[in-house]
């Protein structure tokens, strides 16, 4: 039996046990889409544009994302509160209520998006060239919104209730899967991008089965039932608010991803908007380990947060921050000592790869400091502070990168402008929220004040 009582034993023990399955889950998970794009660098024939026109579909996807935390991250923390504090039935309404407003939202985002991806698409950057690859891609990928945001949206839920492997086995099978058919769609049946976006449906789909299935069985702590399904507008406004700054970080890299594709059109046409596509691929690997480690923390904060063991809350802020700041150092070496192994991972064009290298060094710059942004984010989230969330979510992205992605280029920077965006938000983004969460929140707690 698996304890699901995080306010025992030791608290970095607790957030290991939770973090090590979560960051496998998400690796499993990231592999849907790093798949996809390592297999379309490599189509014959396709040279960079394969990977640029699936880097103009990312400011869609994510926006998908974007929705799927505003639920996701918001019903995960107050489930695990209220578990916290013994209030169970209250715990069943926020999974059931978080359930139907994923489920309705991925309707209406499928036909939002796939009605207006044309438009949309040229008005990321698209040039007619690029347009085939992402038309091809989005058009396909968008039928698996449903799956896709509620087995991301609800794995959650998995974890929080104590078991955190099978939240790692309900992405397995799907990962699994889509490795095997992305060669065989894209390859055997020559689909190229619409083949890779054949295969993640498919996989996304079995994921969601899965997570449905033990979300609705017996071995559930906390099932899904039918009389929790009816929407409540105040539950529904709470899961929103704390939710909202996982929305609003996703929102705010939609937005940059969409300024960064529009300006590197400009400055660098469509070979920058391949190397951006291989770039945030390689930032997605880089930061999953960190993300897991503080996403894992997540439950284990709200439920001491709950049941009022401060000083434990305190120790699990500490052990997640020096662990995410030897992290993202050793990462930032890898980066500065093998650029070149890195881009060769999505693609053999050798023009993208000799432009990569410097934007690769430039774009991860003082890469340690993103680790204070997930620290500081992570803490405000599981305890409930939804206002500094949302405040630090809107700072770095939408105050400091999407300014500066077009402010630098126009200053003479050119495209290495757009690259240089991101350390700089990093560093004053990451301390500021960092700072902040320790005088708001961390001294707080030593007071012993909830």
């Amino acid at each position: 039996m698996q304890s699901t009582d995080f306010s025992k034993g030791k608290v970095w023990q607790n957030i290991v046990a939770q973090a090590i399955p979560l960051i496998l889950a998400q690796l499993v998970q990231l592999l849907y889409n790093v798949v996809d794009r390592i297999y379309i660098g490599h189509l014959p024939g396709a040279d960079s544009m394969a990977l640029t026109g699936i880097g103009l579909v990312f400011p869609l996807t994510t926006l998908i994302a974007a929705f799927t935390f505003l639920f996701g991250t918001g019903g995960t923390p107050l489930f695990s509160i209220a578990r916290g504090a013994g209030q169970e039935g209250r715990a069943g309404k926020i999974l059931g209520n978080t359930f139907s407003l994923l489920l309705v939202t991925s309707f209406i985002l499928f036909l939002f998006c796939y009605v207006l991806r044309r438009p949309v698409l040229y008005l990321f950057g698209a040039s007619d060239a690029s347009y085939l690859y992402a038309d091809a891609y989005l058009r396909i990928y968008l039928l698996g919104t449903p799956f896709t945001m509620l087995a991301t949206g609800l794995n959650g839920f998995i974890n929080a209730q104590g078991f955190p492997r099978m939240g790692m086995l309900t992405t397995l099978f799907g990962a699994v899967l889509n490795l095997v058919l992305d060669p065989v769609f894209i390859f055997g049946l020559h689909m190229g991008v619409g083949g890779a976006a054949l295969a993640t449906v498919l996989s996304q789909a079995v994921s969601c089965i899965w997570v449905l299935r033990f979300l609705t069985g017996k071995r559930a702590l906390l099932p899904i039932q039918k009389k929790n399904l009816r929407i409540e507008g105040s539950l529904a406004k709470e899961i929103m608010a704390l939710g909202m700054s996982g929305f609003i970080m996703q929102g705010t890299n939609c937005l940059v991803q969409v300024v960064c594709n529009a300006t590197l059109k400009i400055y660098g046409g469509d070979l920058y908007v391949g190397v951006m596509t291989v770039i945030n691929s390689a930032r997605e690997i880089l930061s999953l380990p960190v993300s897991g480690i503080t996403n894992g923390a997540q439950p284990v904060l709200g439920y001491n947060y709950g049941a009022k063991e401060y000083d434990k809350v305190r120790q699990g802020i500490r052990f997640t921050t020096i662990l995410g700041i030897i992290y993202t150092l050793l990462a930032w070496l890898l980066v500065i000592l093998s650029p070149h192994l890195l881009l060769s991972v999505f693609t053999e064009d050798g023009a993208m790869i000799e432009a990569g290298v410097g934007a690769l060094r430039l774009y991860f710059f003082g890469f340690f400091f993103m680790s204070f942004q997930f620290s500081g984010q992570s803490a405000f989230t599981a305890l409930g502070y939804s206002r500094h969330a949302i405040f630090f979510s809107l700072l770095r992205k939408a105050v400091i990168v999407a300014p500066l992605t077009l402010l630098l280029p126009r200053l003479g920077f050119g495209v290495d402008g757009v690259f240089l965006a991101e350390p700089i938000s990093n560093a004053i983004g990451g301390l500021a929220c960092f700072v902040t969460m320790y005088f708001a929140l961390y001294r707080k707690l030593r007071s012993g004040k909830g």
